[in-house]
């Protein structure tokens, strides 16, 4: 975290629009290697989130903010548009992945220096505490069901259950997007190094993360890997029912809404009902809970998907995946990409958001 890493947007045709000043305009004509006016000054009292939509952690981070009722300004930084692996964004978080916050001359990229940042400067009357006091007798509980939740190894259950629906019911994601992310991640190897080619000064962190990728592939289309890490989150799941079970018994006969920890709404909740929105979306509800097995865990995700932050942030979760493609869609052409390519891109995510909204309303209406 150092001022030395902030990066101010430029007015260059090919700076990403997620990246750019709130005005959304960039500069006509042709590409420019220097900015071709001065960069607005930044308010050390204005909070940016660089992050994706569809990011795990940045979703979480979001909730965060959206509960504690924060103003802050969000640029998307599309993960399928690789404007993750692109130049100005290795500079800004030293290579590493979204989230990354800015609030003044704080430049912060690890999820959880991000909460704990949020929690420690944004205080008082009208803002909600997430993580109780430390003498608090629930503080520990709190942080223990974070670390718990936060341990789970979310990339490989998403990754896992796309490239092996056959693990799935009901998912919210094609049978096209199997072929798609193989695809992508066949080629994002060759990307990186085009890329480390093209900026040899950011060789270090494009190596790091083509050593990341490699490694992803291998453990995440292990169907064997796959289903033992899905048996290790079917007993996370036993503990939270147990809890919330807890809770019940805690309070029976008290009129007062009861959340995993407690009767206030805290950062462990941010971290479960998030949990449980992307297992949702990925196929696996009626597997963990929709099956009646585990009723506590199905209350809560019906009562934390009412809330303002979590429809706000996560939205109607059988849009999720029409929400990431269309915005991509249109930024791409707004990029001025070459004809073919742009073309190529929008007819698939046309045609995408087709076949997703036929299957949507025939699963509903037929």
């Amino acid at each position: 975290m150092a001022s030395s890493n902030h990066v101010t947007p430029t007015n260059c045709s090919w700076w990403p629009i997620s990246a750019m000043d709130e005005d959304g305009k960039i500069t006509d004509g042709e590409e420019c290697e220097e900015p071709t006016a001065e960069p607005k000054p930044f308010n050390k009292d204005r909070l940016v989130l660089y992050h994706w939509t569809q990011s795990f952690t940045s979703q979480k981070v979001r909730l965060v903010i959206n509960e504690k009722g924060l103003v802050c300004e969000e640029r998307d930084v599309s993960m399928p548009l690789q404007e993750h692996k692109e130049p100005w964004f290795m500079r800004l978080n030293l290579g590493e992945e979204v989230p990354v916050f800015l609030h003044g001359d704080a430049i912060i990229s690890d999820y959880n220096q991000i909460i704990d940042y949020l929690e420690k400067n944004f205080v008082g009357d009208t803002v909600a505490q997430l993580i109780p006091d430390a003498d608090s007798p629930l503080h520990d509980r709190v942080q223990q069901y974070r670390q718990l939740l936060d341990d789970l190894p979310m990339d490989a259950y998403t990754h896992g259950c796309i490239l092996h629906p056959e693990l799935t019911t009901d998912s919210m994601i094609p049978k096209y997007a199997t072929a798609e992310i193989r695809r992508h991640l066949a080629n994002a190897a060759t990307e990186l190094m085009k890329l480390d080619h093209e900026e040899p000064q950011l060789t270090e962190p494009y190596l790091s993360k083509q050593k990341k990728l490699m490694a992803k592939i291998l453990d995440h289309d292990n169907v064997n890997y796959l289903k033992k890490i899905l048996g290790e989150l079917a007993m996370v799941l036993d503990q939270v029912e147990a809890e919330l079970e807890k809770r019940k018994l805690e309070y029976q006969g008290q009129k007062c809404e009861l959340w995993l920890c407690g009767p206030e709404f805290t950062l462990a909740d941010i971290c479960l009902g998030a949990l449980l929105h992307r297992l949702k979306f990925l196929g696996l509800s009626k597997k963990y809970w929709e099956d009646s097995s585990r009723p506590n865990l199905q209350s809560f995700f019906v009562r934390v998907q009412k809330r303002y932050a979590f429809r706000k942030v996560l939205g109607d979760i059988h849009t999720t995946l029409l929400s990431a493609v269309l915005p991509n869609a249109f930024r791409m052409v707004k990029k001025k990409p070459p004809s073919f390519f742009g073309a190529s891109f929008l007819m698939g995510s046309l045609g995408g958001m087709g076949y997703f909204a036929y299957w949507y309303l025939k699963k509903k209406y037929m």
